[in-house]
């Protein structure tokens, strides 16, 4: 039955795909320049959409064979289940929604890098940040409308209290993110280091020269794990804080009514963010003249601030007058504010620790004077010390959003983290544009002024890149809890209080605490393996190949792009692999001990994934800091220990840091998808 909500919702989610097509003919009309900037421009096309389909073959793999499992997992047991077919079904549209967002903001983001270059050239900065956050914006509203309409037509189809199969929804979404975000993360990282350990320190050529063979390689890398990795990511987050706020309201000891609405209401308020991010993009393109960090943060404030008024009159027209369970009528409003209000701080933490306008990162820079040694040391130190607020952050939030609406109150603040997604983001996605403008300027030989241009959008990118990692490990510690308290309240574990002190439950607590660990290790070998062969290769390239360090024939470019894609297919199979089978092979076991398993993933994985992002971020800043002409600038012995120390921050920002929030993220997912199978045979 179609009801309010979901004509709402539905409409909503039409809204920010209308807009995609709206933003991405507007991109596809513009200039790519003259013809070696379509040359470069197609490159990177024709790289990232091979490397998707690669990586789409093997994810769409275990897609098939999960699915089977779960479609047959009722004739495991006697018992009746809400495990089958229909849960197979939301399992494969949360992936095909999932990867299908991915191809189309990667897609247009390989397109709009050109038309970013030559707005650039021909309209300045303004010109070059409209076109680049339209491109960003792209793969924003994607993620959202994408989204929000899976979801609706699973809700409208196999109703909303039919909590497990829509669960099923959020796996396929969280399965394809942790490939993207990791396969991603490890084709771009292997690239650039190559690129940058060969090119800029052993040979001493600039950034982004068109004889380094690995340029073409770590510009695609931007795309397929800054866009579509970032993307999948927050979409899984995304997805996961409306259903899990769902899953609750099911299990509240209220009317079914009511029930119903409750589990309506993230539905109307993730609408809303989509409205309220589309006017925060065009607040953006229409502001942004002279300040970009400042249009692009504007437009996130802008947005943050409507949906949470927004907020106010929907929980008003929802909740009724006495509340619910004992809580006010607004608790579900106060909670959701508290969710924005936290992303809004962590947001800023991480701007403050990883951007060269603040303390931290200059005296970084100042350090780097000593050697590349101090540049990481010092790196790991910002990143070590950034953990600390966002996660005080995060514990007062759970502690008052539980006071205002109990556990429910708890998973609407992880909506109002991440009711305005679409904005996030777009804001994200600009900076890998930017970054690939900057490289075609380079290549293409364009003139000084444009390169700085998209140099100084380049450094904004840099800066709202850590905010987005930021946004998206804090959102996901929010989205984690909700998913790991419906969890325990779907196989019944009662005694939950005091199961801390069970022996089983302390050794699932010490075992998760571990694996955040062992997942990075691997992540980590991976990039070092495809850094390895990537350095072999472009080596290779400036020894035989006769005339290229002259500038007189062009590298082979196109070997690169496969070194690195098959380096992160290889990479990404063993760690995902875990994520999926440990909860499922620990669930069998005991279902507590699968609890203790989760709480011990989500206390290290949050430290881990803040800790890294913060430190990869405040090393590349600081590198580029240096580039700006401080302490030397380019070229000096300070920009070298600086850039070494860029190139160990790379995967734990690009790589690593993110996919451990995906990591916790899947677990849980799978642990309530499955919870039925584990309360009946544990």
């Amino acid at each position: 039955m179609l009801t309010l909500p979901i004509i709402a919702a539905f409409s909503a989610s039409l809204m920010a795909l209308l807009y995609v097509l709206y933003l991405s003919l507007n991109i596809l009309k513009l200039s790519q320049g003259n013809e070696r900037m379509k040359q470069i421009s197609k490159a990177v096309q024709e790289g990232a959409k091979a490397f998707l389909k690669r990586e789409y073959i093997y994810i769409f793999s275990f897609v098939i064979v999960i699915a089977a499992i779960i479609a047959i997992a009722p004739m495991l047991t006697a018992k009746k289940m809400d495990l089958g077919w229909q849960t197979s079904v939301a399992f494969i549209a949360g992936s095909l929604m999932s990867a299908l967002a991915g191809y189309i903001g990667m897609s247009i983001a390989t397109r709009a890098n050109s038309r970013t270059t030559y707005a650039a050239d021909k309209l300045g900065l303004k010109g070059a940040l409209s076109v680049a956050v339209s491109g960003g914006a792209v793969m924003g509203f994607s993620v959202v409308g994408l989204a929000l309409l899976g979801l609706i037509i699973l809700v409208a189809i196999f109703k909303i209290d039919n909590v497990a199969t829509i669960n099923g929804y959020a796996m396929g979404a969280s399965l394809v993110a942790l490939f993207a975000r990791s396969g991603g993360g490890i084709f771009t990282k292997g690239a650039d280091m190559g690129a940058d350990l060969v090119g800029k320190v052993e040979a001493g050529i600039p950034e982004d020269d068109p004889r380094n063979p690995a340029v073409i390689a770590d510009n695609v890398g931007d795309n397929v794990g800054d866009v579509a990795g970032l993307g999948a990511d927050l979409l899984e987050s995304y997805v996961e804080s409306m259903i899990a706020t769902m899953a609750i309201a099911s299990t509240l000891n209220i009317s079914g009514a009511l029930k119903g609405d409750l589990g309506y209401l993230p539905l109307l308020i993730a609408s809303a963010g989509i409205v309220a991010s589309i006017l925060g993009v065009m607040f953006v393109k229409i502001i942004g003249k002279n300040n970009p960090q400042g249009a692009l943060m504007g437009g996130t404030y802008l947005a943050a601030i409507l949906t949470a008024i927004a907020s106010f009159f929907i929980v008003k027209a929802i909740v009724p007058p006495e509340g619910f369970e004992g809580y006010s009528q607004l608790g579900p409003f106060w909670a959701t504010i508290l969710g924005v209000v936290s992303g809004v701080i962590i947001g800023f933490i991480s701007e403050y620790f990883t951007s060269g306008k603040y303390k931290p990162v200059r005296m970084l820079a100042e350090e780097s004077q000593s050697g590349p040694a101090i540049t990481v040391t010092g790196g790991i130190s910002i990143g070590m010390a950034s953990t600390a607020i966002p996660v005080l952050v995060l514990a007062i939030s759970v502690i008052l959003a539980y006071s205002l609406s109990g556990i429910y109150g708890v998973a609407m603040a992880a909506l109002g983290m991440l009711a305005t997604t679409g904005m996030v983001v777009a804001v994200d996605s600009y900076g890998p544009i930017a970054d690939n403008a900057g490289g075609i300027a380079e290549m293409a030989e364009l003139r000084p002024e444009v390169r700085e241009i998209t140099d100084n959008l380049d450094a904004v990118g840099n800066t709202t890149a850590a905010i987005g990692k930021g946004f998206a490990i804090g959102s996901a510690a929010f989205a984690a809890m909700g998913l790991l308290v419906a969890y325990i309240k779907v196989v019944g574990i009662e005694d939950v209080d005091v199961a801390i002190s069970k022996p089983n439950v302390l050794a699932g607590i010490l075992a998760g605490a571990m694996l955040p660990y062992l997942f990075s290790s691997m992540l980590f070998k991976a990039v070092s393996k495809a850094a390895f062969k990537m350095i072999d290769e472009v080596r290779r390239q400036f020894r035989e190949i006769k005339g290229l360090m002259e500038g007189k024939v062009m590298p082979d470019s196109a070997k690169c792009v496969d070194i690195s894609t098959k380096s992160a297919i290889h990479g990404m199979l063993l760690p995902g692999s875990m994520a999926i089978v440990v909860p499922v092979i620990v669930g069998l076991l005991d279902k507590r001990a699968l609890a203790g398993l989760l709480v011990g993933a989500l206390a290290s994985g949050l430290m881990l994934g803040i800790q890294m992002a913060n430190s990869g971020g405040a090393m590349d800043n600081a590198k580029k800091y240096i580039e700006g002409g401080k302490f030397g600038g380019k070229g000096s012995e300070t920009h070298k220990a600086a850039v070494i120390g860029d190139t160990v921050g790379d995967p734990l920002k690009d790589t690593v840091g993110p996919s451990i929030n995906i990591l916790i993220k899947l677990m849980c997912v799978i642990s309530l998808v499955l919870a039925p199978l584990f309360a009946d045979l544990s």
